[in-house]
C-alpha cells in the first residue's frame, strides 16, 4: 500500500505485517496480521507521528520517501516507546541525523535505556503546542496507556487525534484504511476488544482517565497505531473503549464463559450436557477448549461475561494445568468479580476443586456451584450436568 492522504497535506503511510505470529511474542495474529501505522505532516516544518517495527524498514521508508526526503524531515513524534513502534528509528537517525525526537520526559530516559539515544531529543510537557507553519500539533500526557511514557498528539486544524495504541485492534488493513471505506468494520471492532483486553485492560484506570481527559477536545479523526482509522464515527470506537474499560469496576454483562479441559473426553461429555443446560435458558455461552485454544481469543469473554463455569478433570491430584494457566491469565489480566461453577471428573481421588478455589478466591470470584464424578459419566451425571448448567444460568439472571 503507497502513501494515503487523510486530510489535505496529512498522509497514512503505515505497513502491514501479515507474517509476524505472536504480537509481543505472546499474542496470536498469524490469521489477522497487524498493521504499523505512522503518519506524516508537510508544513513549513514536516512531521512524522509514531514508526513501525524492524522487520518493515525497507517498506516504511519507501512510503516516507513518496513524501518528502527524509534528510528534510524536521520531527519525529514518538507517542510511545514499544518496539512494534519504534523499531526503525535507529536507522532513520542513520539517514536524518539532525532530525528532533520528540516526546514525553520519561521516554527520553527508556530511549537511552533502549537505544541508548541521548541526543537531539525534546521532551514535551502535558498540553504544550508546536507550530508546523499552517498548523499545530498538541500532545497529551496518556500514561500508563498503556506504558508509563505514553502520550497522543492532536492535530488542531482537523481535530485529529494520533491515539497510539489507544483504539487500537489486531487485524491487517484490507486496503481500506478508514472506517467509512471498510467493507466489514465488525472484524476490526471484535479484534479492537481481544487487542484491548490482551494489551491494555490491566490499565483500564488509566484509560478512562484518559478519555475523561481528552473529552472536552473536538475529535473528528481517530488515528490509532494499530487498525482502522476512524473518521465517520470516531465515537464509535471511544464509547466502545469506554465501555471496555468500566468493566474493571462495573458488573459484566450477563453471559457465561465455559472453560472445559479433557484428557479422554469424560469432563467433555459432561460440558457439552452443562451447556445444554446453560443455552437452554436463553443465556448466551461461549465455549472453550482450553488446551487447544490460546487465552488471546478466551479473555474477551471472560471480560465481558459475567458468568464462569470450569470443567477440568483432576490432573496428578491437582487442577488439570491447561486451566491452570487459563485461569492465571485471567488473574494476571485483572478479571475480578466473576460468578463460576466448576465440574469436573477424577480417577482414584479429586483436587481440581480445591485448584479452582485457591486460583478464583483472591479474584473475588463467587463459587456457585460444584459436582464431580468418578471416571466416565453415567446417565445420571449427564442429566445432573444439564440441571447443573440450567442452574447456574438461572442464578445469574435471577
Amino acid at each position: 500500500m503507497s502513501a494515503i492522504e487523510i486530510k489535505p497535506d496529512i498522509y497514512w503511510i503505515g505497513v502491514n505485517d501479515r507474517t509476524t505470529d505472536l504480537f509481543e511474542g505472546l499474542w496470536p495474529i498469524s490469521k489477522e496480521g497487524v498493521s504499523y501505522n505512522s503518519y506524516v505532516i508537510k508544513d513549513n516544518k514536516s512531521v512524522l507521528i509514531d514508526l513501525a517495527k524492524a522487520l518493515k524498514t525497507d517498506e516504511f521508508f519507501d512510503h516516507v520517501d513518496e513524501l518528502i526526503n527524509i534528510c528534510d524531515l524536521d520531527y519525529v513524534v514518538i507517542n510511545h516507546l514499544e518496539p512494534d513502534h519504534t523499531g526503525v528509528l535507529k536507522t532513520l537517525l542513520r539517514i536524518a541525523p539532525d532530525v528532533t525526537i520528540l516526546c514525553s520526559e520519561k521516554c527520553r530516559t527508556m530511549l537511552a535505556d533502549f537505544y541508548n539515544l541521548n541526543h537531539n531529543i525534546q521532551a514535551v510537557s502535558d498540553g504544550e503546542t508546536l507550530t508546523l507553519g499552517k498548523r499545530t500539533i498538541q500532545f497529551f500526557s496518556t500514561p500508563f496507556v498503556h506504558w508509563p511514557e505514553t502520550m497522543m498528539t492532536y492535530e488542531t486544524s482537523d481535530h485529529i487525534l494520533f491515539s497510539c495504541d489507544a483504539f487500537g485492534s489486531y487485524g491487517a488493513l484490507r486496503g481500506a484504511i478508514c472506517d467509512d471505506q471498510c467493507t466489514d468494520p465488525s472484524f476490526f471492532e471484535k479484534e479492537a476488544l481481544r487487542y484491548y483486553v490482551n494489551i491494555v485492560a490491566k490499565f483500564s484506570n488509566p484509560v478512562l482517565k484518559a478519555i475523561e481527559k481528552l473529552g472536552a477536545l473536538n475529535v473528528d479523526i481517530i488515528a490509532p497505531s494499530h487498525g482502522l482509522i476512524w473518521r465517520n464515527k470516531p465515537e464509535r470506537i471511544i464509547d466502545l473503549y469506554a465501555q471496555w474499560a468500566r468493566l474493571s469496576k462495573d458488573s459484566a454483562l450477563p453471559g457465561v464463559t465455559l472453560l472445559y479441559g479433557s484428557m479422554y473426553g469424560n469432563t467433555e461429555k459432561v460440558m457439552n450436557a452443562v451447556a445444554q443446560g446453560i443455552s437452554g435458558t436463553g443465556l448466551e455461552v461461549d465455549i472453550f477448549d482450553v488446551a487447544r485454544t490460546h487465552a488471546s481469543y478466551i479473555l474477551p469473554s471472560l471480560w465481558t461475561k459475567s458468568g464462569v463455569v470450569i470443567g477440568a478433570p483432576t490432573y496428578e491430584g491437582r487442577l488439570f494445568p491447561p486451566m491452570v494457566q487459563m485461569l492465571e491469565m485471567a488473574a494476571l489480566k485483572n478479571i475480578r468479580n466473576r460468578s463460576a461453577a466448576y465440574f469436573g471428573s477424577y480417577g482414584w481421588s479429586g483436587g481440581a476443586l480445591k485448584g479452582v478455589k485457591e486460583i478464583i478466591e483472591p479474584l473475588k470470584w463467587r463459587l456457585l456451584d460444584s459436582f464431580e464424578f468418578t471416571g466416565g459419566p453415567v446417565k445420571a451425571d449427564i442429566v445432573r450436568a444439564e440441571q447443573f448448567g440450567a442452574s447456574f444460568a438461572k442464578m445469574l439472571t435471577a
